[in-house]
């Protein structure tokens, strides 16, 4: 064989390399691209069939709009509703700091929606970093993209983007971000990504403490797991206990823990003293370990095959030993978003450690863990879209558009939790609830129960006070009513 012709198959194996590369980068954008605008969709059409809320979406908006004005991040809705005053801004309810980095979009298009899109292009960007670290970590770019579709068709995903705009949309790309970096050997990087974590809640803290009980169990880590854990742990006492109440909030505001003991050291004591009633917390109620089964059915339990699942161990522990705040241990909602990044990372790490034995692992694994993903899509919240009627208004969504056009824009307004979102971007939003108000406009529901009533019969007696009182109803259908009192 000659040179030329040695150097030709060279040339021609790089090219081949190139394109092989080329072509796992338009895999992986369309992956995420779609992902991102199946997210969109889905929750702008919930925002338009008025399946938003005040709680939460309403907070978040009036926040951000805050932080867009170069002012603290005031939460009228949440300070008026909670009685923690007018102008009470959200880092006294959760230090999530992070969210001044949407501000900038509010100077594009100022309203939710936005909050709905970043959201959305947020969560599906995790799967890139995802991508880069199963294809490291496994040796196979197609393995990688199996993973990373199973990630954005996972319920904890769908949950957090199908449940108005949380700080929990950081989560996962910053996660993966960090366990990337980890992976390359590229401390700095890590730190960095281990502080952004930080500016997304305070009980991240438990999620970086988490990441150095890892490291301790790796190799030479023990001075830095141990730095990890030292830092993330103090960073959420110092959040919770003193920049959250030098704000405005209360350090006890979310102790959910009363089945332990009042406070941190009486649930120590009790965890000493009486390890089996922290264990039977766990399970108590039943669904805690329906979620758990749930969230390790991501990876086939592989994940418990890891030492790295560990990192997730504390959040799920501050979740699952809870006794009040249900929500937190549910499959719902946004809160598995913390660690849905983790258990598959973990999962992978397991099968990486498992391959050497059992060559026809991986990608049997990946076709399981996919299946597993699509499998659950019917019964969470991408299933809507797929339904022809996410996408029409009834005959009480249109009543409810119409009643929340009748508003002015630029007045104050007491809307009902559903109502509010749309009236959010263009009026000053206080939820209506069992305490009137007073504000010039109100859209009320009597139709069906809505946050914060327990009947009907509170939310009727309402209507009836505020008539009581001089307002006058310039709106009514379908239980939507809209009331003014005259005042600007």
């Amino acid at each position: 064989m000659t040179a030329s012709s040695g150097d030709t198959r060279i040339r021609q194996r790089e090219s081949g390399a190139r394109a092989g590369h080329e072509r796992h980068r338009i895999i992986l954008g369309a992956i995420t691209g779609v992902a991102a605008l199946a997210y969109s969709v889905l929750s702008l059409t919930r925002f338009a069939g008025f399946r938003a809320g005040a709680y939460d979406l309403v907070i978040f908006d009036q926040a951000v709009r805050s932080y867009s004005r170069f002012e603290l991040p005031v939460a009228i809705v949440k300070g008026v509703h909670n009685d923690f005053g007018p102008g009470f801004a959200i880092l006294g309810d959760h230090w999530s700091p992070i969210l001044a980095l949407l501000a900038p979009l509010y100077w594009i298009f100022d309203g939710p929606q936005t909050l709905l899109v970043a959201q959305a292009v947020l969560m599906a960007a995790a799967a890139v970093p995802l991508w880069v670290f199963t294809r490291r970590a496994l040796g196979s770019p197609g393995v990688a993209h199996v993973v990373a579709v199973a990630y954005t068709l996972s319920w904890p995903v769908a949950e957090t983007v199908a449940f108005d705009f949380h700080e929990a949309a950081f989560a996962p790309l910053l996660t993966a971000v960090l366990l990337e970096r980890w992976q390359a050997g590229r401390r700095g990087h890590v730190v960095l990504a281990a502080l952004a974590l930080l500016c997304v809640k305070e009980d991240m803290g438990l999620l970086v403490a988490g990441f150095g009980l890892f490291l301790l169990t790796q190799r030479g880590g023990r001075a830095t797991g141990g730095a990890f854990v030292a830092g993330g742990l103090g960073f959420s006492w110092l959040a919770s206990q003193v920049l959250i109440p030098l704000f405005g909030g209360r350090s006890d505001y979310y102790w959910a823990y009363g089945a332990l003991g009042p406070d941190l050291p009486a649930a120590a004591r009790t965890a000493l003293t009486d390890p089996l009633t922290v264990i039977a917390q766990l399970g108590t109620p039943p669904v805690k370990l329906v979620t758990l089964a749930l969230l390790l059915g991501l990876t086939l339990l592989a994940a418990l095959g890891s030492p790295l699942f560990v990192m997730a161990v504390p959040l799920l522990a501050e979740r699952m030993l809870a006794s009040s705040f249900p929500n937190w241990w549910l499959p719902e909602y946004h809160y598995n978003a913390f660690v849905v990044v983790v258990v598959f990372a973990a999962g992978v790490d397991c099968v990486r450690r498992a391959r050497a034995k059992a060559p026809w692992l991986t990608r049997t694994w990946a076709a399981g863990v996919l299946v597993f993903a699509v499998a659950t899509v019917p019964f969470f919240s991408l299933a809507a879209l797929a339904d022809p009627d996410s996408y029409r208004r009834d005959g009480r969504e249109r009543a409810a558009a119409a009643a929340v056009a009748v508003v002015p824009d630029g007045v104050l307004v007491e809307a009902a939790n559903n109502l509010a979102p749309a009236l959010s971007g263009r009026s000053t939003v206080l939820l209506w609830d069992r305490t009137p108000r007073w504000a010039p406009w109100v859209v009320a529901e009597v139709g069906r129960r809505t946050f914060p009533f327990e009947n009907l019969a509170e939310q009727r007696e309402r209507v009836r006070t505020l008539i009581a009182n001089g307002y006058r109803v310039t709106f009514e259908r379908d239980g939507y009513l809209v009331l003014t009192s005259g005042r600007s």
